[in-house]
């Protein structure tokens, strides 16, 4: 059809499968396995027909101060927006315009190309090393600007402040975006040197720590300048981006600080309660400081297991991809979860073990 010559095309993200079955254990997408805070549960039962009649507030004031009081920054360093991938969406939009391409690593968040392609933005990966980890040196050359994850995903691994500034300090004349959407899980936040490099964006998430993925609330954290850029952008695009139930919930979410340090605990231990038992079925993996294990057996195909994981109605997340073909990426679920998963593992490698010395 002629008409098809004008259509933007690009290959799309493709998100976590989304199975709805009864009695199935989910850890495949990243989510939290516990529920919110009390106080958001609470909200949510107390909302009123104005919460979904009336428009939201265009400037998110009521959560911008919210988080700007929680982090000790001004409303002004603070953006908001429907989860984290908005939030980076519009980071692209706004600052990756210079006509050099644009530096991220080979083994990433997959929606990076998606949104280099959308927009039109030349980029190019960086190979992570044998072990997974950035090399500082690939991101001191000419670009337009620069993006990671810390800690990476889908490999867990979690980069040094110090590493982080090195690229940083190499980039001064490009924005630089650290996408921080697992950080609650171990590493520590490249926030505090916003205050000293202006071209720093700290990009989080409510989505994975806060048990909150449903409401779609992301956020960034930067220098004014950099926060007033993406404001004009958002403006222009759309002014209502948060609804009212987010903004209401999300505040709930932040006033109470013993839970989300009593979940984000929980899910710690389990973490390294995992990584000891899935070393003793023969599996190996980079050390995950995530809420998530990405991992290889020694003997047993990923993709093998992969299926029969799922025939069991237990999902996990596989990649048909180079360097990265033979991993599974496993969330943490609750404990009771994560012993059905190794107990099902533990059954079927000494079965498939069995097979192969007959």
């Amino acid at each position: 059809m002629k008409w098809e010559e004008n259509v933007r095309r690009v290959v799309p993200y493709v998100p976590g499968e989304q199975p709805n079955k009864p009695n199935m254990i989910k850890l495949n997408t990243n989510e939290c396995p516990y529920p919110p805070a009390p106080g958001v549960q609470k909200a949510i039962a107390g909302m009123q027909s104005e919460d979904f009649r009336l428009y939201p507030d265009p400037g998110a004031e009521v959560l911008v101060q919210g988080l700007a009081d929680y982090y000790g920054l001004k409303k002004e360093q603070v953006f908001v927006g429907v989860g984290s991938d908005d939030v980076i969406s519009m980071a692209f939009l706004t600052f990756f315009q210079g006509g050099k391409p644009i530096l991220f690593p080979d083994i990433t968040y997959s929606f990076y190309d998606v949104w280099a392609q959308l927009y039109r933005i030349p980029y190019e990966t960086c190979a992570l090393d044998e072990d997974f980890r950035i090399r500082p040196e690939d991101y001191k050359r000419a670009n337009g600007g620069v993006i990671f994850p810390n800690p990476n995903a889908p490999t867990g691994v979690y980069e040094s402040l110090e590493l982080v500034e090195e690229i940083v300090q190499a980039n001064r004349d490009v924005v630089v975006i650290v996408d921080e959407a697992y950080i609650d899980f171990g590493g520590k936040t490249a926030l505090p040197l916003i205050e000293k490099y202006d071209n720093l964006l700290v990009v989080q998430t409510f989505s994975k720590s806060r048990a909150m993925a449903g409401m779609r609330i992301g956020f960034a954290m930067g220098s004014e300048k950099l926060i007033g850029y993406l404001n004009d952008v958002k403006f222009s695009f759309n002014s209502y981006t948060m609804n009212r139930p987010a903004l209401a919930l999300g505040i709930e979410a932040l006033k109470d600080k013993a839970y989300f340090g009593e979940i984000t605990g929980k899910i710690i231990a389990t973490r390294e309660r995992v990584k000891r038992e899935l070393k003793t079925l023969g599996f190996t993996f980079p050390d995950s400081l995530a809420n998530f294990i990405f991992a290889s057996h020694q003997q047993l195909p990923a993709q093998e297991i992969f299926r029969a994981l799922k025939e069991k109605d237990i999902y996990v997340r596989y990649w048909n991809k180079p360097r990265i073909n033979n991993f599974l990426r496993i969330t943490v679920g609750t404990d009771e979860e994560m012993e059905i998963l190794l107990s099902f593992l533990k059954e079927y490698i000494n079965k498939r073990m069995g097979e192969k010395t007959c």
